[in-house]
């Protein structure tokens, strides 16, 4: 397991590839409030049902000043394909190798049908302007986490 941030800790800056594998950087997005999510791999149920909770709010998110990131462990490719099968508009990034998910404490042991394996934690971390950490929450459950998260923002419908 990987030390996860907490409320007050400065954002790890980082560049990965989006589904057009051109380059985002985090710290480009200053001045904007980020919400990062780590999400295991495209195209799983889970994954999906979180993606696409968050492109329906993707809306109310925006207009309450809150660019959304995801990011997969997965390649270029495969997120390319995800995000054309979910008509997913906000980016979606690769990061092959998982060195952001670890820097991001979004990395370690889980428990998926009985069987003990190690990947990338369902994890979301809100960046406020500054680059700080306002919210991180890991482990959080695919359905209803979207509509949970905005209530903690205090993001109306």
């Amino acid at each position: 397991m990987t030390k996860q941030l907490t409320v007050g800790d400065t954002a790890p800056d980082f560049t990965l590839p989006n589904a057009q594998g051109e380059d985002v950087t985090l710290s480009q997005l200053r001045g904007r409030d980020v919400v990062v999510y780590f999400y295991p791999k495209a195209e799983t149920p889970g994954c999906t049902t979180e993606a696409c909770d968050f492109r329906d709010n993707l809306a109310s998110l925006r207009g309450a000043g809150y660019e959304v990131i995801g990011i997969s462990a997965d390649p270029v490719e495969a997120i390319a394909s995800f995000a054309k099968n979910h008509d997913l508009v906000f980016p979606l990034l690769s990061d092959a190798g998982a060195s952001v998910s670890k820097e991001y404490g979004a990395w370690g042991e889980k428990v998926i049908n009985g069987t003990a394996m190690v990947g990338v934690l369902r994890s979301t971390i809100v960046v406020d302007k500054a680059g700080v950490v306002s919210r991180a929450e890991y482990n959080v459950s695919a359905e209803g986490h979207v509509a949970a998260l905005r209530q903690e923002l205090g993001i109306d419908a």
